[in-house]
């Protein structure tokens, strides 16, 4: 498809750029939506499975690779809707996070399995519409820099919480020329970044006729809606911004900071599972990672077998394990599998690795790696090898569950080839912006994103902020959780925002 891509935007060059200025967006903003059957849009076979439930619809909206120059190449942004089913307020954009994650499943899975999304108020007040972001799934420029095997092997991948790694500069420089190559050019690919997908997020808000954009982020999306409302302050009606990324880090600290959580989660865990018989984390909560290195740590030179026969690697181990603690209803998986990985076999953490890094059964990735390295290539500054290998070594120190035992080598950031600078080089939020009341929501145990983070967001927007009580990364109309959705309702809904103070418990 990158060559796809590339035809269709040298065709798009051709223009003579005189014919439309600079800042002019009026052709874009004026295309006409045709929505229809979402089945062409599947990306991956679970896509296909659920894009073919008959309440869905999808379009697509050209948008400029440059905003800067309209006239020269375009890409296309790809959207699922769930049409409201009742007196509609308006359109409700999500996004799940990643970077990388794809609106179209999201949006998707929820119609197939959460009701609050179709006969709900939800559904019944909002055209609910999933996008994905340039450079993920149905959506151009597409990003494929790793190969499936490539993924298998961990090369995009490193365990749980080193996707910015590369093991030289020669493989870092590589990465660039696949990157580019599917993209359809060097421009395409620095295209990809969270500025212009902001910008992209208030071109669909005006395409599908919104005067003013109501939105829901998780995660990342936290960090795309902050982006988004002090570019666009004026067209805010209503932010949702659930497990914040932090306001207030650098993006080293940020990642420490998630090694700080996931280690909080796992000693949670271990806590929890000691009183059980045959925990397999032991009796003692203070040794329970001495246990799991001791499980996971000979992975290093012999992977454990697998009912597939690739084997669960050492990388493999730590990211099922960190994919477990990321919400309450995985951790009996993640005790098993490691009650298995006991018994030298491999086959549940696997599952939960292949969950988290977008493998499916057929051994086909989708592109959330890919579109991670790429949107954080155009987002996050460079760092030195120097500067990289000292970062994994306070991850490590933090988070002693990803130490592998083994001295540290020097590392590459996999972005120090990237053919232009990032366009991002200060924090991602100021907070000077003149904002409506917005919604922050953080869990106090998230492993992922620290609850620190979404109270410092929330002070940032000058917006509320709902508390909750439990361990899960994403809450908000997600677990069906009636305290935390009739908070978030009232303020999508009414623009009622809760008490400060508010509370719920999972």
């Amino acid at each position: 498809m990158g060559a796809v891509l590339l035809a269709f935007a040298s065709a798009c060059t051709t223009s003579d750029a005189s014919e439309t200025p600079p800042s002019d967006l009026t052709e874009f903003r004026n295309q006409q939506l045709a929505f229809e059957p979402c089945g062409p849009y599947a990306t991956t076979p679970a896509d296909k499975k659920l894009f073919a439930d008959k309440r869905l619809d999808c379009a697509r909206v050209q948008v400029p690779l440059d905003y800067d120059k309209p006239s020269g190449g375009r890409g296309e942004i790809a959207m699922l809707r769930i049409p409201a089913g009742g007196e509609k307020i308006g359109s409700l954009f999500v996004n799940p996070g990643g970077p990388g994650g794809s609106g179209m499943n999201f949006a998707a899975t929820m119609a197939a399995a959460n009701p609050l999304w179709t006969e709900g108020e939800l559904g019944q007040r909002f055209d609910i519409i999933g996008f994905d972001p340039r450079g993920v799934g149905a959506s151009l420029p597409e990003l494929d820099c790793y190969t499936d095997a490539d993924d298998d092997r961990g090369a995009g991948f490193d365990g749980g919480l080193d996707l910015d790694n590369a093991a030289s500069e020669e493989k870092a420089k590589e990465i660039v020329r696949r990157c580019a190559e599917s993209a359809g050019g060097e421009d395409a690919l620095t295209s990809v970044g969270t500025r212009e997908t902001a910008r992209d997020m208030d071109l669909l808000r005006a395409v599908v006729g919104d005067e003013k954009l109501t939105y829901v982020g998780y995660s990342y999306g936290t960090e795309l809606g902050g982006v988004y409302a002090e570019a666009f302050p004026q067209n805010v009606r209503a932010l949702v911004l659930d497990g914040a990324v932090s306001p207030k880090k650098s993006p080293a600290e940020l990642l420490v900071a998630q090694g700080v959580a996931s280690q909080a989660g796992f000693d949670l865990v271990a806590k929890e599972c000691a009183p059980t018989p045959g925990c397999p984390l032991g009796k003692d909560p203070a040794r329970a990672t001495e246990k799991f290195q001791a499980l996971t740590r000979p992975l290093v030179d012999r992977p454990a077998r697998t009912a597939d026969g690739r084997g669960l690697s050492y990388d493999d181990a730590v990211t099922g394990a960190l994919a477990g603690m990321r919400a309450e209803a995985l951790r009996p998986r993640l005790l098993k599998g490691l009650t298995e990985l006991a018994a030298g076999r491999g086959d549940t953490l696997l599952s939960l690795r292949d969950q988290m890094t977008g493998r499916s059964p057929d051994g086909h990735y989708s592109d959330l790696i890919d579109s991670f390295v790429g949107i954080r290539c155009m987002d996050w500054p460079r760092r030195t090898p120097a500067e990289q290998t000292e970062m994994l070594r306070r991850i490590r120190a933090t988070a002693p569950i990803i130490d592998d035992g083994r001295p540290l080598e020097q590392s590459h950031h996999v972005c120090a080839a990237w053919p232009k600078p990032p366009t991002r080089t200060g924090p991602w939020l100021t907070g000077n912006a003149d904002l409506p009341p917005t919604l922050t929501v953080s869990t106090t145990g998230d492993v992922a994103t620290p609850y620190q983070a979404g109270v410092d967001l929330a002070e940032m927007l000058g917006g509320s902020l709902l508390t909750v009580d439990g361990e899960q990364h994403g809450v908000a109309l997600l677990s069906q959780n009636a305290c935390i959705d009739d908070v978030v309702l009232k303020y999508l809904v009414d623009l009622k925002t809760p008490p400060k103070g508010a509370r719920c418990e999972l």
